[in-house]
């Protein structure tokens, strides 16, 4: 997007601290989505949806089976 049309994606994770306190589960999950995707993978899965037509499950699920192919230093 060298016109920047598109704006920066900062997603963030909004929870509250009793409940973040009473599930491990869904604190490590938190911890694993931090920093997984970046604003460009973002913006590919966007245009996979509104551009192609596609899913959101099944764009989210291709990205998530794509990750753990991954090598961990990637």
């Amino acid at each position: 997007d060298d016109k920047e049309y598109f704006p920066p994606y900062q997603a963030v994770f909004i929870v509250r601290k009793d409940i973040l306190g009473k599930s491990e589960i869904l604190a490590e999950t938190l911890k694993e989505l931090e920093n997984a995707i970046s604003t460009e993978e973002m913006r590919k899965l966007n245009y996979e949806v509104d551009g192609k037509n596609r899913q959101p499950k099944d764009v989210a699920r291709e990205w998530i089976k794509n990750k753990k192919e991954l090598p961990e230093n990637e």
